[in-house]
């Protein structure tokens, strides 16, 4: 399944209303339900609100960007081999977006557009890598660039410039396998977390007589209720961040993680305590 590309502008439009939507919920749980467990859930809700959307849009922002990076290797093969049978360097990528590159086509294709529009070569290129802007095609368009202009045997370029990027993929693949056990540590430190907090309030608080015991001198059971909410919230946000960071490099892919978690933890409360 190919995953469109997520422009800028939708992003940050669907950023603004998620803060919009997660204010509104916010208000309406302060003015109605203030200093009570219900305006925690209020607030809760709200969070999601505010992360499910970005999660979403960065997860298939991500996931083509992965798509565009892959083909890159692909898409230099056939640079050489188009090359080797006499093309020109512009005539070549311009056959290769006659190809299947996954969505790398179709940005070939808008280049192509561009230069047959009356934009210079490089222009095209440069335009290329600002849509785009991964780090591959930022680091690989400054080295076509500079090759159209030597000229000569330019295949001697691109070969080696797609072995380079496929084993760049291939390292990027292996450090993204050795993190996983490190993602699924902060899982099940999280459902550790979650079974003792649970276990502990069914101890002391479910029975009369602990009940008795422990809410003449410490809190009631509805504020241990309530800040092992908080405390269940605090963690599963944050340690989504921390294992998006660990696996894919950034914390802003930690949100789809953090709304596991946090659903997660939730329903374990609402069923358990």
């Amino acid at each position: 399944m190919k995953m469109p590309k997520v422009e800028k502008k939708v992003r940050r439009i669907v950023l603004i209303v998620s803060i919009i939507i997660a204010i509104a919920i916010t208000l309406s749980g302060f003015f109605m339900f203030c200093g009570t467990t219900t305006f925690d859930e209020f607030v809760f809700f709200a969070v999601i609100a505010l992360v499910f959307p970005p999660a979403i849009l960065n997860y298939v922002d991500y996931k083509w960007r992965r798509a565009i990076d892959e083909h890159l290797p692909d898409l230099f093969r056939s640079i050489v081999q188009a090359q080797e049978t006499g093309m020109t360097l512009p005539k070549a990528l311009e056959e290769a977006a006659k190809r299947d590159y996954g969505p790398l086509t179709s940005e070939l294709k808008k280049m192509n557009a561009q230069i047959s529009w009356g934009m210079n070569f490089e222009d095209g290129l440069l335009a290329l890598g600002r849509r785009v802007n991964t780090l591959l095609v930022q680091r690989t368009v400054p080295m076509i660039i500079e090759a159209s202009r030597s000229g000569g045997q330019v295949e001697k370029v691109f070969d080696p410039m797609g072995k380079f990027i496929q084993t760049t993929l291939l390292l990027d693949k292996e450090r993204r396998t050795q993190t996983r056990p490190y993602i699924a540590i902060i899982y099940v430190a999280f459902f550790v977390f979650l079974f003792t907090i649970i276990l502990l309030f069914r101890s002391f608080f479910s029975s009369v007589e602990g009940l008795s015991l422990l809410t003449t001198a410490a809190m009631q059971p509805s504020q241990v209720q309530r800040l092992f909410f908080h405390m269940t919230s605090i963690q599963a946000f944050f340690g989504g961040l921390v294992a998006g960071k660990m696996g894919d490099g950034t914390v802003s892919a930690g949100l789809k993680h953090s709304l596991v978690l946090m659903l997660c933890g939730y329903m374990a409360l609402k069923l358990f305590m």
